[in-house]
């Protein structure tokens, strides 16, 4: 699969110290049974740590920039081997802050070889008023594989009283198995985004959204169980399955109902607990 490429930015005098960072890491399974770590490229700020593997293969990313400007541009690329099995998480939620002129740009590419399941679960990105954030998650998924994603969005802490006033967001998703596309979604944001999401259509007043998305083969056949595994939502939430997959969309009023939500979900669907990381 073609990697996610970013675009350069036309130069400016901010482009001296705008940001270009990321990971590379390929999962391979072992001659025992175990998944090791293949390949591992970290760049401009980004590094990688491997916690003891109490439930299996984990790495955590650590942004040592400690959050993200307007015109930086990331890109993670992550591939887990046939037969591999591992998760990938943040050491912290990811903090974008106020654009004064270019969008942060976040490229993620996702590789699922046969027989292999990866588990992409970053803690959530805190969207701060001005940040502007362009980001786009491929990935390609072997038929007899399995992928989960999660991925959350905080507008503004409002136990901070942050409202997101100015700002944009576009993400965009694009899910292919064996090469065929099966999956599509985009969310556009712009302007004053606190206000758009006190729309009933939008969010009818959450502050923090999130979408879990799970392809397997037996995807469609979880999905009661995975209603029963969420139980009653402290926040708003909503399971649906088809075409070998399972997507939960969340909607919250603030970040630890959203990730108390999230948790539930995902580790029923994963049959692990959670990455230690996300209750730091």
């Amino acid at each position: 699969m073609e990697k996610v490429a970013i675009d350069a930015h036309r130069r400016t005098p901010l482009s001296a110290v705008r940001a270009t960072a990321g990971v590379v890491m390929d999962f391979a399974r072992a001659a025992n049974g175990t998944t090791r770590l293949a390949n591992l490229e970290e760049y401009g700020g980004f590094r990688v740590k491997f916690p003891e593997p109490e439930h299996g293969c984990e790495a955590v990313t650590i942004n040592t920039g400690g959050g993200m400007l307007g015109g930086d541009r990331y890109r993670f690329d992550v591939g887990a081997g046939a037969g591999a099995t591992a998760l990938v998480a943040s050491q912290s939620a990811e903090r974008v802050y106020r654009a004064l002129d270019a969008p942060t740009e976040v490229g993620v590419t996702l590789r699922v070889e046969p027989g292999a399941t990866l588990f992409w679960v970053p803690q959530p990105t805190i969207l701060f008023s001005g940040a502007r954030l362009t980001r786009r998650i491929e990935a390609n998924v072997a038929g007899d594989a399995t992928l989960l994603i999660a991925e959350a969005v905080i507008f503004g802490r409002e136990a901070h009283g942050e409202d997101v006033r100015a700002g944009s967001l576009l993400d965009n998703w694009r899910i292919r198995r064996d090469g065929q596309l099966v999956y599509a979604d985009a969310v556009r944001l712009d302007g004053d985004m606190h206000m758009a999401m006190m729309e009933k259509a939008v969010a009818n007043g959450a502050r923090a959204c999130a979408t879990v998305l799970y392809v397997a083969a037996d995807a469609e056949g979880r999905r009661d169980r995975a209603r029963e595994a969420l139980g009653e939502p402290a926040g708003r939430a909503a399971l649906s399955a088809w075409n070998g997959m399972l997507v939960g969309r969340f909607l919250a009023r603030d970040g630890a109902t959203l990730r108390a939500d999230i948790i539930g979900l995902t580790e029923h669907l994963m049959r692990r607990p959670m990455s230690r990381v996300w209750n730091v």
